[in-house]
């Protein structure tokens, strides 16, 4: 397997949050994540949490089934994968994003299309994840229902980019994005309504949208 350049993987930076005890973490996600994902109950977590308006605009859309892998690097100061989308996709371009798309028929579940993503996106070899659990469902505004599979990575993975959907994988502290204080609540005008969304911004890194809204559900799962 070959190694990411240096270009594309960010080593993570200092930052004032608390150093997070892995083992404590882990030890929560087994007794807190869902240990079956719920593939056909009403999803409360989602963009219609924050913007009620939107669930109008999701129930009018077939319901398609998505999964993401949250990928939990197990360094000394754990972090958490994250790509950067191509700036030519048709939606979502150049956004953060986990690694994840849709569930085709042939995928093992949610489980085997987040591990089969992830290695056609960044080449993350489905031998080093080791799965811990999931998360709620999200729904998108899209019509979209997201299944979030937490899973620990082995650090001595090597990546290797699919440049037509990836331009780049960084890593970003599990305790900052685990910090209450880093989360944001941002709003936008969009199609005639005022869109609120979670944000979180590391360095000069701006999340938000689906993917700080299940990191945030992520925190709400494991710390509240």
């Amino acid at each position: 397997m070959n190694a990411v350049p240096a270009n594309v993987l960010t080593t993570p930076g200092a930052t004032d949050a608390a150093p997070l005890d892995l083992g404590d973490f882990l030890a929560r996600a087994r007794t807190r994540l869902l240990a079956v994902p719920d593939l056909h109950g009403d999803p409360v977590r989602g963009d219609h949490e924050l913007t009620p308006e939107f669930r109008a605009l999701v129930d009018a859309r077939p319901v398609r089934g998505a999964a993401v892998l949250v990928p939990i690097i197990a360094r000394e100061r754990p972090t958490v994968l994250l790509t950067l989308r191509s700036a030519h996709l048709s939606s979502h371009a150049a956004q953060i994003a986990f690694p994840g798309g849709k569930i085709d028929p042939e995928d093992d579940g949610p489980l085997g299309t987040a591990l089969r993503e992830a290695q056609e996106e960044v080449g993350l070899a489905p031998g080093l994840v080791a799965p811990l659990g999931y998360l709620d469902a999200y729904l998108a505004r899209t019509g979209y229902r997201i299944i979030p599979v937490v899973g620990l990575v082995q650090p001595d993975f090597g990546l290797t980019l699919n440049p037509g959907e990836v331009d780049e994988a960084f890593e970003v502290p599990l305790d900052f994005l685990m910090n209450d204080g880093n989360h944001q609540r941002e709003s936008r005008e969009w199609l005639g309504m005022v869109r609120t969304f979670h944000a979180m911004t590391f360095e000069k890194r701006r999340i938000w949208g689906i993917t700080a809204g299940i990191l945030r559900s992520l925190y709400e799962r494991i710390y509240v």
